[in-house]
Formats: structure tokens, C-alpha cells, sequence
């Protein structure tokens, strides 16, 4: 094996050259993981996913997910893109047909792919360009001082805003800083504050309760990403930390969005929803477009 056939697409966006970049790589199952690391490290994006064989007898396929420094257990925006591109190319079988949208409906036929990766088993359903991924059980945290995750971000007190911050996520947790909208814009990663607060990930927003949206950034030092232009798992966390704070109901299903990336020049719509029973999360979803943008061979590292 001399190299391996890739795609790149953009995930959380129906138009090219936004929303953000993936690499979905196939026919790697008999690479160590040391040149899975090689492959991600080489493309340099956020993520890198590599489509391999299901080792579960009740997965449609498995998925291994690097930035450019580390593996990850779980990432939102490599499985969307991953079951997009896998459904789009025909290269597994459905776990099951998902019902149509209504009776009449123009859309296309729906599928569910189960994807195995370190997390568990997770659905996903796939129609017309566009996933659905339901996250694994919802964890949330304690609250958490202010001060140090402000620092890390370049902004103080008075920049906060909200409920306190504290970590929330459906596989892969993130502290959440609610800010003001005038700070979100101002907000920069302080590398020095970083390493003395040892904080390697944290997700900025501002939340509209009007319109229940929220306008995010997600800066990941610590998984080698500065700042993400969509994160399918912050957005996943946000809605158990929404809950968790009061800011959406405590029973039934909230439908909530988040836009991020516009920092970077690479415009993102994730749509969520979260189901939350006696005040608390029990289930979130994370929608997105996944649009093609690139596909070739890449080299197989020296093994």
C-alpha cells in the first residue's frame, strides 16, 4: 500500500469554503496508529477521520478521529462529515431506513448509520446532504470559577455574562463561558494564561434567549486547534450546560442553534436540540450540511 483515497469536505455548511474543513479518509485499516497521527498531522485541519471496518457487529462502520496533535475519543464534526460522505459514496449498508419527513415531502430518503468510535455506538441519520448526530449520555460538571477561563481568552469580569461557567458534554466535555456579545469579539487566545491555568479547550459564546441562538468560538490549544470554525461536540455540550443552567426547559425538547467561525472567515449553522427530563439532559442532537469540496490519494507514511 503505497497511499490511500481521501476526501476533503466542509462540515455544518451548504456552501464551499466555509464552515469547517474535514479530511475523511478510507482504506487505512492496516496503518498503525502512528501514521494515522502522520496522515491528520499532514493535512493540518481541525480533524481528521479515517473510515475503517466496524469491530461491533451492530456499526455500519467504525471511526478513528485526529487533530493534527492527538487522537480523540469523539468529535461532532467528523462523524456528520464522515456519515455524509460514507452514505454519499455508498460504502455501507444502512443500519435501518429513517421515516420521511411527512407525507408529500421533496425531500430524499433518510438512513441511519450506526458509527463505532471511543465514546460508544452513535446513530446518525443521513438525508440529502445533511446528518443528524445523537451524542452519548450527557455529562455536566460544577460550576467553575470565571477568572481563569477569562484569562485564558483574553477578557476579565466584566465580560461575563450569564449563568457560571462549567463543563457540559455528550462524549467530549467543554468548559462553557457565557460573555457579552461586544466581549465575544474581542476575545483571543492568551497563550501564557493557558499554560499557567492549564485549561485546554473552552467554548465562548453569547446567548440570545429571543431568538434562543447563541454566537460561539471554541478555542482547543490543547487538542492543537488555536480556534475552531465548528465544533459539533461544544455544540452538543452547550445544550446539556443550557439546561443544566436554566436557560431552556427542564422538561420536553429544545430546539436551539449556534453560529460560529465568523471570526474566522468560515461561517457555520449547527442546529441542536436537547431533551431534558426533571431539570435535567438526557439526550442532544447536533444537525449540519456537509458539502464536497476535494478528493485525491495521500502518501502512506513509513510505518
Amino acid at each position: 500500500m503505497t497511499s490511500v483515497p481521501y476526501e476533503i469536505v466542509d462540515v455544518f455548511t451548504d456552501r464551499p469554503f466555509t464552515g469547517n474543513p474535514l479530511a475523511v479518509v478510507f482504506d487505512a485499516d492496516g496503518l498503525a496508529t502512528a501514521q494515522l497521527q502522520a496522515i491528520a498531522s499532514e493535512f493540518n485541519l481541525s480533524e481528521t477521520v479515517f473510515v475503517l471496518p466496524p469491530t461491533q457487529p451492530d456499526a455500519t462502520y467504525r471511526a478513528r478521529i485526529f487533530t493534527p496533535a492527538a487522537e480523540l475519543p469523539f468529535a461532532g464534526h467528523p462523524s456528520v462529515g464522515a456519515a455524509v460522505t460514507v452514505a454519499r459514496r455508498g460504502l455501507a449498508a444502512p443500519a435501518e431506513l429513517a421515516p420521511p419527513v411527512e407525507a408529500g415531502s421533496a425531500a430524499g430518503a433518510a438512513v441511519v448509520l450506526v458509527q463505532e468510535c471511543g465514546v460508544g455506538l452513535l446513530p446518525l441519520t443521513v438525508r440529502d446532504g445533511r446528518a443528524t448526530l445523537t451524542g452519548s449520555r450527557p455529562t455536566v460538571g460544577p460550576e467553575l470559577p470565571a477568572e481563569p477561563l477569562l484569562a485564558a481568552v483574553g477578557l476579565a469580569g466584566p465580560d461575563l455574562a450569564g449563568p457560571p461557567p462549567r463543563s457540559a458534554g455528550c462524549g467530549l466535555e467543554f468548559p462553557f463561558l457565557p460573555v457579552r456579545p461586544d466581549a465575544l469579539a474581542r476575545a483571543t487566545l492568551d497563550p501564557a494564561a493557558v499554560r499557567d491555568h492549564g485549561i485546554g479547550q473552552v467554548s465562548v459564546f453569547a446567548w440570545d434567549a429571543g431568538t434562543a441562538e447563541a454566537q460561539a468560538r471554541v478555542f482547543a490549544s490543547g487538542l492543537g486547534v488555536v480556534e475552531d470554525p465548528a465544533t459539533g461536540s461544544a455544540a452538543l455540550g452547550l445544550g446539556v450546560w443550557l439546561v443544566a443552567s436554566g436557560l431552556l426547559p427542564g422538561d420536553g425538547e429544545s430546539s436551539y442553534r449556534v453560529r460560529q467561525g465568523a471570526a474566522l472567515g468560515r461561517p457555520s449553522q449547527l442546529d441542536g436540540t436537547v431533551t431534558a427530563e426533571g431539570g435535567v439532559a438526557v439526550s442532544a442532537t447536533v444537525t449540519g450540511a456537509v458539502v464536497p469540496i476535494a478528493s485525491g490519494q495521500i502518501a502512506v507514511p513509513p510505518g
